[in-house]
């Protein structure tokens, strides 16, 4: 029978300078015995908590960590690494993250990409020409920093250049996801940078959102002016292609593509609304911009003075006119089509009148 430890007992225990932590692990506690211990906090002696109190609540966590200089130094150790119980369980979330990608209608045919660092010189990646939405573990690859297949049965997208671009001048980038989100990829096309200070969840999780110029996609180009904007955006617009966000771990990354292109559909709505865009100002910025390094996020704008925030100058919503500027000294109306339109008046407005 396990034994029932009382406030009294505990009171007596601690009296004597005994350890609570003697207290056999499968014994039942009173309420008033567990409040006991609690107040009485860990026991020095051993720096544990009683064994009554509750476990601290924990935050999800899916970054991989690796010790430095652990790679895999032959192929037989790589293999047996690529094919090991803890890289398996990072397979299956890519495509566990490659399906909501395609269910959110972020990609299209075979379109994006995925990436997760494993090493300080590896990275999985998904394999080129095959949808994300019906992607099997065995179907991810792994690549070096340079982007030198290693591991896999499937060739690897021309696109992992890109995310090795932003990992190799960004360390807290462990992962990358590439799509082609509507609205986000809407704002690439138009080559449109969203405004800031206007969702304050958006400064928090997302800081602000960088724009890239247009380079043909698998490029070393494309991956140099990926890269170097990745090193302070954690989601970047590419002009003409489509969006790529990382984080410390794969779903980090995919929350952020989410935010993206949620912020950019909610501005464009916004826009519509013929009110203006109504932002918070620089003070309250930077009281997000602080609750995001608290989060363990950088923020370059943490160093920009106050009236450096909340510049949203080149942000110009609204419908560009398609019909042409009058020609200099050109008559402003046709005055045939003037007296037409004034003789179809006066027979209408005549046969209302005889009506």
């Amino acid at each position: 029978m396990r034994r029932i430890i009382t406030e009294k007992e505990i009171k007596e225990m601690l009296a004597r300078g005994e350890d609570p932590g003697s207290i056999p692990a499968d014994a039942l506690l009173t309420p008033s015995a567990r409040d006991l211990l609690t107040r009485n906090g860990p026991d020095p002696a051993r720096g544990r908590p009683p064994p009554s109190a509750d476990p601290e609540p924990a935050i999800p966590d899916y970054e991989y960590r690796w010790k430095a200089g652990s790679d895999p130094k032959t192929q037989e150790a790589t293999r047996q690494f690529f094919n090991s119980p803890e890289i398996a369980r990072l397979k299956q979330r890519m495509c566990d993250i490659g399906r909501r990608i395609w269910e959110k209608d972020y990609v299209d045919g075979n379109g994006g990409n995925l990436t997760v660092r494993v090493g300080d010189n590896l990275v999985l990646c998904t394999p080129t020409l095959i949808s994300k939405g019906f992607m099997k573990p065995e179907d991810i690859c792994m690549v070096d920093l340079d982007g030198n297949q290693v591991a896999g049965t499937l060739k690897r997208t021309s696109e992992v250049n890109t995310h090795l671009g932003i990992m190799k001048r960004q360390p807290s980038a462990k992962s990358c996801v590439h799509a082609h989100p509507p609205h986000a990829t809407a704002f690439a096309v138009a080559s449109v940078k969203p405004p800031t200070c206007m969702i304050p969840e958006a400064e928090v999780f997302l800081g602000e959102i960088g724009l890239a110029p247009y380079e043909t996609p698998g490029t070393p180009e494309n991956a140099r002016v990926v890269g170097e904007m990745g090193v302070d955006h954690q989601a970047i617009i590419m002009e003409n292609h489509g969006v790529i966000t990382w984080g410390k771990d794969i779903e980090d990354a995919y929350w952020k593509m989410e935010n993206t292109d949620a912020y950019c559909k909610t501005i464009w709505i916004a826009s519509q609304l013929g009110n203006g865009l109504k932002t918070f100002g620089p003070d309250k910025l930077q009281d997000l911009i602080q609750i995001r390094q608290s989060l363990g996020m950088d923020d370059k704008r943490a160093q920009l003075r106050e009236c450096e925030l909340c510049d949203n100058d080149e942000f110009r919503p609204g419908v560009t006119c398609a019909v042409p500027d009058r020609i200099d000294g050109a008559p402003e109306t046709d005055p045939e089509a003037e007296e037409m339109v004034r003789a179809i008046t006066d027979i209408i407005e005549q046969e209302l009148l005889n009506s």
